[in-house]
């Protein structure tokens, strides 16, 4: 399963993600992040978990969207392929 961030901040590293992610989602592991740059005034991210539940995913989805981090409202949907 997936989990799609949008509007991080620029220069926002893998690592500050996952943190993020790791705050709230402590039984999840990202596998993988891909970064969709789009016009790159809104950079998103698309997160990978190998192992997850879509309640644990949907959890997270629903704690990070709206959410404020560095500065901006972070966006968040949870794709099932």
């Amino acid at each position: 399963m997936k989990l799609w961030i949008g509007n991080i901040e620029p220069g926002t590293t893998d690592d500050e993600i996952k943190a993020l992610v790791g705050k709230y989602a402590q039984e999840l592991s990202c596998d993988k992040i891909e970064r969709v740059e789009g016009a790159g005034n809104r950079p998103a991210a698309m997160l990978h978990f190998g192992e997850a539940s879509r309640t644990s995913l949907d959890n997270l989805s629903r704690r990070l969207n709206g959410m404020y981090w560095k500065g901006r409202a972070l966006v968040s949907t949870v794709y099932m392929f």
